[in-house]
């Protein structure tokens, strides 16, 4: 059982507090595939979808699962509500406290408003992405699609190309992927590598070739045009020829190697359509690992603040 109010990020999750969201979401996921989806283990609670940010998976496999688990959900987008007549964050928490909300969900721009959150409301807080800080459900539900594909994390050659200095996902992963005993290996531009990543335990390459010799995960990640200054890279396509995935880079990779992306993919430039596609490509499947993760981090918080054991 997760001994913990929020789940804000992986830093400073144990491996068996990854492994036991890990074990539940793998149940949930069978019972979703064999259409269940009334699992009422929330029912009678309310779940905040509190987005500073646009998205579309993370927003909706949020509130699929609070659904799916009987939960009521409310979406607020920051822009149509009292923060943008200049509410505060924690003002906005306490209100929502005042509404004896269970969950707030929440994505910001800003590194650790969350945390922030967390501290002044009694709801649990969950983090869907913070600045470039961390994505903790995004990287569980990418160790979830390695596990159900490989049967364990251990030992596994996690190779993450691309935007790394402003991915939360990069940064998640590379947390928990060490605590269950995987490496991973990053390349990309000098100017995407955030400083200080290999203190971490990243392995940095100096070619793809290093990072996706005999690797067992390639994974994108997207070029965030939006959080980075002009100058990162030539151009996209300078970008694509050098740094992006097509089916003769993946031959570096071991045979079976799965092929991964937290969307959304630029086509042509992180991965080719002919990797996108590719038969070991299972950003598909991330997708339903998303709601499993998402239920099962939301049900084992509920089973910490004293609610409906699992």
């Amino acid at each position: 059982m997760l001994k913990r109010k929020d789940l804000l990020g992986l830093i400073d999750a144990s491996a068996e507090e990854i492994k036991e969201i890990l074990d539940l979401a793998g149940e949930f996921k069978t019972r979703i595939k064999n259409g269940e989806k009334k699992i009422p283990h929330l029912s009678g609670k309310t779940a905040t979808i509190l987005f500073y940010e646009n998205s579309t998976r993370t927003r909706t496999s949020f509130e699929e699962a609070a659904k799916y688990l009987g939960a009521t959900t409310i979406n607020i987008v920051a822009g149509n509500s009292s923060v943008a007549k200049g509410e505060t964050l924690v003002d906005t928490g306490k209100t929502l406290d005042a509404q004896v909300n269970d969950f707030i969900i929440m994505r910001h721009p800003m590194g650790g408003a969350p945390y922030l959150l967390a501290k002044t409301v009694k709801a649990s807080v969950l983090n869907a992405g913070d600045g470039m800080n961390e994505h903790p459900t995004q990287a569980l539900l990418d160790m979830l699609t390695m596990r159900e594909y490989f049967g364990s994390l251990k030992g596994l050659k996690v190779a993450i190309l691309g935007d790394i200095k402003h991915s939360r996902v990069a940064k998640s992963n590379l947390f928990g992927l060490q605590k269950m005993g995987a490496e991973v290996y990053m390349y990309a531009p000098e100017t995407l590598i955030p400083k200080g990543i290999d203190k971490l335990g990243a392995k940095l390459c100096k070619s793809r070739q290093e990072a996706l010799e005999g690797a067992d995960v390639v994974m994108g990640l997207r070029i965030q045009l939006e959080r980075q200054q002009a100058g990162a890279f030539p151009s996209l396509g300078e970008y694509a020829a050098n740094y992006g995935v097509d089916e003769k880079v993946l031959d570096y990779a071991k045979p079976n190697a799965i092929i991964l992306h937290p969307g959304p993919v630029n086509r042509g430039v992180e991965l080719t359509s002919g990797v996108i596609d590719h038969e070991r490509s299972r950003i598909e499947d991330q997708v339903l690992s998303g709601v499993a993760v998402r239920m099962a981090a939301l049900c084992l918080l509920n089973e910490a603040r004293g609610g409906k054991t699992v």
